[in-house]
């Protein structure tokens, strides 16, 4: 695989991922310094450093999500097993740890990543994101149009990205303050406990319903859509194995209850620390007119976050404790995001960008902090 130290910046490709929208980011207090050449100049290295990526791409990468699915598979069938005789605490306990853990890589670096077409380049049909179909209440194919489309091409834009608050929540002090934002740090902890359903919920777009922009038929149609995806989900956890469980199947019951939670919670945890931490901007409508594909890339940097640790809490985030370098290059292998994650930093401080990156407690705080804070009206000046 290619190293930091190897990678060669070469001219901009102008047959990219993502074409110009139109164009984003005018000059901020972040920005002011840099010209438009700068801009243009940065989004050609990051051009270069996809590319060169992208082309290295072999064996190796093949073999890691292979792996990783392996793995996730055997965790999924030894925490089941566990579960049969899971009327004896440890082996609840030894199930429940192993079913969780397969739950939040089958979400995190395997649902989400391959949805993204990270692996579409094997060219396997098992591993595509045309085919895949995740453990979670959101449809697939719904999932990848309000995420990858809407929230990576608008990201942090408010009134276009829906994913800044989710509709519900209020994350920055230009959104206006409604009475219910005062019940929001219980709002966030009951979605952080239900978070593939909120999610599902919310791509249904009902707020859009409410406020008459769009048909209640449409709505009423992706709902039953949605409701026969979740209810497979319920039968799968909470009634097809718990039967085969036999006299484990409360037991069994609890336990999937458990993984769901804990796989919600982190899931929530990791997607909040990645857009909502302090140093994390938000943009206006107005600043996509005519947004440059370099401009395109100032925005996704300046919108994201990382989250620092060792190798398997990498894994366990799906590689979105890489936010910035995912949203710099979201159909990139997340495996990746490691080995380019420097060279994004050392182009940061070049062009005098802040990179902003911290521990997981450090990070979540900061997410609650501002809930919180925002929770009440702006302070009059």
């Amino acid at each position: 695989m290619s190293s930091p130290a190897v990678i060669e910046i070469a001219p901009s490709d102008p047959d990219l991922l993502f074409p110009p929208t139109g164009s984003t980011t005018s000059s901020s207090a972040t920005t002011a310094h840099l010209s438009e050449s700068d801009v243009e100049d940065l989004g050609a290295e990051l051009d270069a450093v996809r590319r060169a990526v992208m082309a290295d791409l072999g064996d190796d990468d093949a073999r890691y999500i292979r792996r990783v699915i392996a793995v996730q598979r055997g965790l999924d069938a030894g925490g089941r097993a566990l579960l049969l005789v899971s009327v004896l605490p440890p082996a609840w306990l030894a199930g429940t740890a192993a079913l969780s853990v397969a739950k939040i890589l089958e979400n995190m670096e395997i649902g989400h990543n391959v949805l993204h077409g990270q692996w579409d380049w094997m060219n396997d049909p098992e591993i595509h994101s045309t085919r895949w179909e995740w453990d979670s209440a959101s449809s697939a194919e719904g999932w990848k149009y309000s995420h990858n489309y809407v929230h990576h091409t608008y990201t942090n834009v408010l009134g276009r990205d829906r994913d800044v608050g989710y509709a519900v929540l209020r994350v920055d002090p230009t959104q206006p303050w409604r009475p219910h934002h005062l019940l929001q740090p219980l709002l966030n902890a009951g979605l952080a406990l239900g978070f593939e359903y909120g999610i599902a919920i919310y791509d249904v777009e009902l707020e859009e319903v409410v406020a008459g922009r769009k048909p209640w038929a449409d709505a009423r149609r992706e709902l039953g859509g949605l409701w026969r995806k979740v209810r497979g989900q319920l039968a799968k956890d909470y009634l097809g194995w718990p039967l085969l469980s036999g006299l484990s199947a409360p037991t069994t019951v609890a336990a999937n209850l458990t993984a769901n939670v804990v796989r919600n919670v982190w899931s929530h945890a990791v997607i909040f620390c990645g857009h909502f931490p302090a140093g994390a901007e938000t943009f206006t409508e107005d600043q996509l007119d005519g947004e440059t594909r370099g401009q395109w890339y100032l925005r996704q940097m300046l919108g994201s976050a990382n989250i620092d640790g060792p190798p398997l809490l990498h894994v366990m985030t799906g590689n979105l404790s890489h936010q910035i370098e995912h949203h710099l290059f979201p159909d990139m292998p997340s495996n990746r995001y490691a080995e380019v994650a420097p060279v994004v930093r050392d182009i940061c401080r070049r062009y005098g960008l802040p990179y902003t990156s911290g521990p997981l407690h450090r990070q979540y705080a900061d997410v609650l902090g501002t809930i919180l804070r925002l929770s009440v009206p702006n302070r009059r000046r």
